[in-house]
């Protein structure tokens, strides 16, 4: 028989573990069978405790004759070992022991171990059957292994029993603190909530084996929170501690809760986390205004709708539960100011509706609630959520400008008044406490023509010249009031004037034109009905009558008959009219009104003969000259002439044009051959050599100052030229020559002063060239020679001709001296 020997952590546990094991085996049966216990504490009270397991065979005759069965006999068989977990012993530990029923301790029997961690975890010692584990274990990692023990012949390796198989299961320890998964936790519970409500629910995690012993046991407390929260133990739901929390004083608390295993035993691992609860808001305050009463002023000169003051209910709550609405529930000033709240900042907004008046009424009382709109009923005893304040608002007095006493005047006054007429009076007044004088101006801007003027004291206006209603019935003006001694403040009226009418005009033809009447006209026929037209007003009693004026009235030619409905009709009282012995009759008609006084004027009415057919339909009432061709009309005839007087006008304008071509007065000569020497390269500094004079001066220097001498005038005087005055042209004393050309430029009124020296003179710094000019040399006494000037060609002759033969003209000149 096959045992494994218990290795216990102490004599007495192995001691009654062997004993509960006899009496297992005694309970067995007569039969003397021993059976494996497999159900032998499967909580672990054991656990500690080494494994001996037994293997035996034995043989069983059947019933059937020459039939062997084969029955494994086996004594006290345990199917688990166990070994505790994170052992860190020195030696390795013994798990347990095999021995079977067949050793007789002589070698010959070898036990083998297989299956998971066989050779690596558990080694087996073939000999003895001792199995040990070689490494540390661990619960969390592997709960349990599953291994096969055989015992076979040393020699030929046959099974000598068949294979056990066994399980070892590693043994939990405390090893493992409570985790908090899932923390920090964040929390929310609503303000004032009543002691127990639930906040929220924590929950910590062991790894140790809850099945055995109180390792994985949790126990839930507070370690921080306390007296606002507390946790049940043994759920670890959070609930509140006290009552009334209130947000308002505190909004936000940390929690500390841990989790401790063992059953929260001394002893025991323990793991902590963090809970954030916050209050969340509830409406248990109501708006409350921080005055009673607010003392507000407005300006009796704003105008409706500008902002008075402002004012809030504090409300502590939030959001909604925050939220205020105000009106105005009582005062005197309800119909003069009105209220509105500002969306932002959520302030009452006290507003002018009417226009206020300081002369009336000095100070008005406004009542105003503020109220939540929402309200939670579960705390509507803690009410009302509601609160009044009063406003005391003063009215404060502004410089007014003066107050007419009528929003506008209108005048009359008649036409042709003289000036100085009185036209009527505009008043104002001061409303301020002050009272003070007003003055009135018209301004210039409404009457431009001055037609009238204003008394500045007492606001009478009167005309400055008669009004003519036929040119402007209508006078519109304003009148300003300012206060003396104020802000000069003004107001403007105004004042319309209209200008009533007079008979002041007489009575005229409606129509000038022309009546045209046929030379075949008969006697008796009206020719045209006359009306007449007054630029007085008309009125419904006007009436014009007519009658022909007195130095025609027995005429033989035209009568007029007066309709008695301001129209008159003009007859033909003869017959054989001939626009050849008189083509246009004048006949005068006196129009008279009925104004007051009566007017009356005589108007000249046309009459034109003209050539008529058969049906007095007119051809022409113009007189056609009898001399003309056929076929050639007046108008063609005024179209000819007009085409030869425009040309004989050009014609003109062209001789005289021609006339007008002249050769110009002024004395500007277009070719001058001084004006190059300015442009030559070989002489002078180029550029500065233009600049050195204004040639046009030397050509003419009294044109610079206006005066421009004319060809066609002689000079008053004439300077002749004195022969002996002039040099020799072969005189070498150039400076002499110079200056006696000078002379005779000055004194000779018609010759422009062409003062070489100025062009000769000025060489110019910036000329490469080096100069020509020998005006200098005269006064030096430098000997140079010159002939190299006989070279030069034709044009510099002269110059050699002076310098060219120096001393030969030297010798002139000395012997002109001698003789």
């Amino acid at each position: 028989m096959v045992a494994v020997k218990l290795q216990g952590l102490g004599m007495i546990r192995a001691f009654l573990l062997l004993l509960l094991l006899g009496m297992s085996a005694l309970c067995s049966g007569a039969t003397g069978t021993r059976r494996a216990n497999t159900s032998l504490d499967q909580r672990g009270h054991r656990h500690k405790h080494p494994g001996h397991l037994s293997l035996h065979r034995h043989r069983q005759h059947s019933g059937k004759e020459g039939q062997v069965l084969h029955r494994s006999k086996r004594g006290w068989v345990w199917n688990q070992f166990f070994v505790i977990e994170e052992y860190t012993g020195p030696d390795p530990v013994l798990v347990g022991r095999l021995h079977s029923d067949v050793d007789l301790g002589d070698g010959n029997i070898k036990y083998i171990l297989s299956g998971e961690g066989a050779g690596t975890i558990f080694v087996i010692d073939d000999k003895t059957g001792n199995i040990h584990a070689t490494k540390t274990l661990d619960r969390e990692e592997q709960a349990q292994y599953t291994l096969t023990a055989q015992a076979v012949a040393r020699d030929t390796n046959k099974p000598l029993e068949p294979p056990s198989e066994f399980i070892v299961k590693v043994q939990d320890i405390n090893d493992n603190p409570p985790e908090f998964l899932h923390g920090p936790y964040y929390a929310r519970v609503p303000e004032m909530s009543n002691v127990g409500t639930s906040v929220m629910q924590v929950t910590a995690t062991d790894a140790d084996d809850p099945t055995y012993g109180n390792s994985a046991r949790l126990v839930y407390s507070i370690l921080q929170g306390q007296p606002y929260f507390s946790v049940e133990p043994q759920t670890g739901i959070i609930r509140t501690a006290l009552p009334n929390m209130d947000r308002e004083a505190r909004q936000e608390y940390d929690v500390v809760i841990q989790a401790k295993d063992m059953g929260g035993h001394m002893g025991g691992l323990s793991g902590t986390t963090e809970v954030k609860i916050t209050l969340t808001d509830v409406n248990d305050n109501p708006p409350k205004f921080p005055q009673s009463v607010y003392p507000m002023s407005v300006s009796e000169d704003k105008v409706p709708g500008e902002e008075v003051g402002r004012l809030k209910a504090k409300d502590p709550d939030l959001g909604d539960n925050g939220l205020v609405n105000y009106r105005l529930v009582d005062g005197d000033g309800m119909g003069m100011f009105e209220l509105s709240t500002d969306s932002e900042t959520r302030e009452a907004v006290i507003k002018l509706k009417k226009p206020v008046d300081f002369e009336t009424k000095r100070s008005y009382t406004l009542k105003v609630e503020g109220s939540n709109p929402h309200v939670d009923p579960q705390f509507l005893a803690w009410g009302p959520y509601k609160d009044e304040a009063t406003i005391k608002i003063s009215v404060e007095d502004a410089d007014e400008p003066p107050v007419f006493v009528a929003p506008s005047y209108t005048f009359e006054v008649e036409e042709n008044a003289p000036q100085g007429t009185l036209v009527g009076r505009v008043h104002a007044k001061d409303t301020d406490v002050a009272n003070n004088p007003v003055r009135y101006m018209i301004p210039r801007y409404t009457d431009v023509e001055q037609f009238f003027s204003i008394n500045s004291e007492d606001g009478m206006i009167t005309t400055t010249r008669p009004l003519d209603r036929e040119a402007l019935a209508w006078h519109n003006i304003s009148v300003s009031a300012t206060e003396i001694g104020g802000h000069h403040q003004d107001t403007k009226v105004r004042v319309n004037i209209r200008v009533k009418d007079v008979n002041d005009n007489p009575p005229e033809f409606a129509s000038n034109n022309e009546v045209l009447m046929c030379e075949s006209v008969a006697p008796g026929k009206v020719i045209e009905t006359v009306s007449a037209v007054d630029k007085d007003e008309r009125t419904h009693r006007q009436h014009f009558t007519f009658s022909l004026a007195p130095e025609v009235a027995h005429n033989h030619n035209f009568s007029l008959k007066d309709n008695r409905d301001s129209t008159a009709s003009v007859y033909v009282l003869r017959k054989g009219f001939s626009r050849l012995t008189q083509d246009v009759f004048y006949l005068p008609v006196e129009i008279n009104d009925n104004g007051f006084p009566a007017l009356s004027s005589t108007n000249t009415l046309t009459i034109r003969v003209c050539s008529c057919d058969s049906k007095d339909t007119i051809l022409s009432c113009n007189v056609e000259p009898y001399v003309l061709p056929a076929g050639l009309s007046t108008g063609a005839l005024i179209a000819i002439l007009a085409c030869i007087v425009i040309l004989l006008v050009i014609v003109v304008l062209f001789v005289a044009l021609r006339r007008q071509k002249k050769e110009p007065l002024i004395v500007f000569e277009e070719e001058d051959i001084r004006e190059n020497i300015i442009t030559y390269d070989d002489e002078g500094g180029g550029e500065e050599d233009t600049e050195a004079f204004d040639i046009a001066t030397l050509q003419n220097p009294d044109g610079a100052n206006g005066f421009l001498p004319r060809k066609d005038i002689k000079p008053e005087l004439q300077y002749p030229i004195r022969p002996g005055d002039r040099p020799a042209a072969n005189s070498v004393d150039v400076d002499d020559f110079i200056k006696t050309r000078i002379a005779e430029a000055d004194s000779d009124p018609t010759a422009p002063p062409y003062d070489s020296i100025q062009i000769y003179g000025y060489e110019g710094r910036g000329s490469l060239a080096g100069s020509l000019s020998s005006l200098e040399s005269v006064t030096t006494e430098s000997d140079l020679d010159y002939d190299y000037l006989q070279s030069w060609g034709p044009r510099f002759k002269k110059l050699a001709d002076l310098y060219g033969t120096k001393d030969c003209c030297v010798n002139d000149v000395d012997d002109g001296e001698d003789s």
